[in-house]
């Protein structure tokens, strides 16, 4: 269910001149932030918490996601470049899967990575809120992988409405509204975290097997979905 042909591809696609700056961009950014904040506050795990909650988990990892989520695959059917590679003997879910894994690897490669490194700058890992969060963008990277690879294959506004659902509806509607929580990647990686913390430092208002539960049927479901799309596309190819 993996093809390197497709996974290298990918990868040069989605390590291009304009999308690897964007995806290096907020790395840095972060890095740049955890250390000034250390520089004139010291190691505080309430700030932690803040710069890793309310950027790294809140803003960086969505939009990292959008743009390999999306990248992987969005350009191709945008160009019409993804009919030569639906016209090779190369099973669809094959195709899908392995965009997905290309996602998901430069998801947390970007995402979880300077999360680590942050938190180890910010407090030393104090209150194990530097594991947490990484591992906290590690699952999210995955949902968001799955998420934003649908997105790509059914519409040509792919980015947009992933910012969209990274930034209004994670970053606005989830935060005032109560109900709106349940159907957060966020929040269902902030269960996970706050599994890792034992509750103290770390809280979500999603239920950890609720979270679990939900993680897998999004990631299922949209990758699922997305080779439905793409079979749908190979068909109209071939008309």
């Amino acid at each position: 269910m993996y093809d390197p042909t497709v996974a290298r591809l990918t990868y040069r696609a989605l390590l291009g001149r304009r999308r690897a700056l964007i995806l290096f961009v907020l790395p840095a950014l972060l890095l740049i932030i955890a250390a000034a904040v250390r520089l004139l506050t010291g190691a505080d795990d309430s700030t932690a918490e803040a710069v890793l909650g309310g950027f790294s988990l809140a803003v960086m990892v969505p939009i990292i996601g959008v743009v390999a989520g999306t990248g992987a695959i969005a350009p191709e059917i945008d160009d019409g470049s993804v009919v030569y590679l639906l016209a090779k003997p190369i099973k669809r879910p094959t195709i899908i899967l392995t965009k997905l894994f290309v996602a998901i690897g430069v998801t947390m490669a970007f995402s979880a990575i300077p999360t680590l490194i942050a938190g180890f700058i910010l407090n030393g890992n104090g209150g194990q809120l530097a594991v947490a969060y990484t591992v906290a963008a590690l699952v999210a990277s995955i949902a968001y992988a799955a998420l934003f690879l649908l997105l790509g294959t059914i519409t040509r506004h792919a980015v947009v409405f992933g910012l969209v659902y990274a930034l209004i509806w994670e970053g606005l509607f989830a935060s005032l509204i109560s109900g709106a929580r349940t159907l957060s990647v966020q929040q269902w990686a902030l269960a996970i975290a706050e599994k890792v913390t034992g509750g103290e430092a770390v809280t979500s208002d999603v239920a950890l097997p609720t979270a679990v539960v939900l993680l897998v049927a999004a990631t299922v479901l949209a990758t699922w979905y997305a080779g439905q799309k793409l079979r749908s596309l190979t068909v109209a190819g071939e008309e």
